[in-house]
């Protein structure tokens, strides 16, 4: 991965442990930033995390078959195995839709951190799986539905039906990986219009233009929400990973809070059914260059509106996540963060990693639910 000046290591940083809590909001149960209580070899703080999960979604009505999505942030392509293998152990089939990227873990000393969605115990849960596809190398499902609302694992440029690697550049593998996303939606009575968000991870900066151009195809008009950031992956080959959320209800898109120059595949947000999917926002501009608090002020008052034009506000959002390309910024992010949030804490988590945009500082993205919501 190209870290260049948009990904900047800062030792000094020393957050608290943060606490675990569930947030419910609409028909999901979100848990973010889960950190492991036990410390050790990966396959130690991974069955550490996951007993944690257990026990919140116990305590939630929920459990672990309850899961529908996580997102597993590792600290070395190295730790991608053993963390399979711990990780495994804890569901005997229909395992959850999931994503890993490569970065540095915010807690200091952590080798593994994880994010979680689920659904309460009774609500529909249902492995999606073409009829000629292989069964993923790795413990997840490619796709999971529950309700409306269909979750997608990360995908890259591989065969579904023989789990080979399909070679290529950015512009290549976006293709495939659109074209698998594609396959898994008409799996589930859906298409790419169903598409309401998506999170990107690039390896190089350079290679956003690219991926764009071969994405947008895709999304001729009311492009999903997303976010574009760069991190590591899982595997060398790889220079992109996809991962999508669908709905079946019918969708809106929303532009307010979008630069009106803007040229990206992208909505300000996709209203589907009663929930609203916000892009990752920023707010950096030539008054703001360095400042992580303006630009986070500047980010979350672009959301702010984006919210209210889908008839929510800051109460209704039930997951953040915040992207900082250097976790020295984040006491700055949090002071705004709060002060937009309130006494309402929507489950968060925070992810260093890079950033497309020059000189962004911080990049957030959120979903929220409500009766409002229209």
């Amino acid at each position: 991965m190209n870290r260049s000046s948009r990904y900047v290591s800062n030792k000094d940083y020393n957050p608290p442990m943060p606490e675990l809590r569930t947030v419910e909001s609409g028909d999901f149960i979100y848990i973010g930033g889960i950190s492991p209580d036990a410390r050790g070899s990966v396959a130690i703080e991974t069955r550490s995390m996951l007993e944690q999960l257990r026990s919140a979604l116990g305590d939630a009505g929920s459990s672990l078959d309850g899961v529908v999505s996580v997102l597993v942030f590792i600290r070395a392509a190295a730790d991608f195995q053993p963390m399979n293998e711990a990780y495994r152990a804890f569901w005997a089939k229909d395992f959850p839709t999931r994503t890993t990227i490569v970065c540095e873990i915010p807690t200091p000393g952590v080798m593994v951190e994880m994010s979680v969605v689920a659904v309460r115990n009774g609500v529909d849960r249902t492995v999606i799986h073409p009829h000629d596809w292989v069964a993923s190398p790795s413990p997840y499902s490619y796709a999971v539905k529950t309700g409306d609302t269909v979750f997608l694992s990360g995908l890259v440029s591989r065969n579904g039906r023989d789990n080979s690697v399909v070679t290529g550049d950015v512009r290549d593998q976006t293709k495939v990986i659109l074209d698998n996303a594609g396959e898994l939606l008409r799996a589930a009575g859906l298409s790419h219009a169903n598409v309401v968000s998506s999170r990107v991870y690039l390896t190089e900066a350079a290679s956003f233009g690219a991926m764009n151009e071969a994405y947008r195809t895709y999304f001729p008009s009311s492009p999903p929400a997303r976010a574009t950031v760069l991190t590591g992956l899982a595997a060398p080959q790889y220079t992109v990973e996809m991962t999508f959320i669908a709905s079946s209800s019918p969708r809106r898109s929303l532009m307010e809070g979008l630069p009106p120059n803007l040229n990206l595949p992208l909505s300000a947000a996709v209203v589907a059914g009663n929930r609203a999917y916000l892009s990752g926002a920023l707010g950096n501009d030539e008054t703001n260059k360095g400042n992580a608090g303006a630009q986070a002020r500047a980010t979350l008052a672009k959301l702010g509106r984006t919210l209210a034009a889908a008839g929510a506000s800051p109460a209704d959002v039930g997951e953040a996540f915040v992207y900082v390309i250097d976790l020295k910024y984040v006491p700055d992010v949090d002071r705004e963060y709060q002060a937009f949030f309130g006494s309402h804490r929507p489950s968060r988590t925070t992810i260093r990693s890079g950033l497309v945009a020059p000189d962004g500082l911080v990049e957030i993205m959120l979903t929220a639910a409500g009766r409002g919501i229209h």
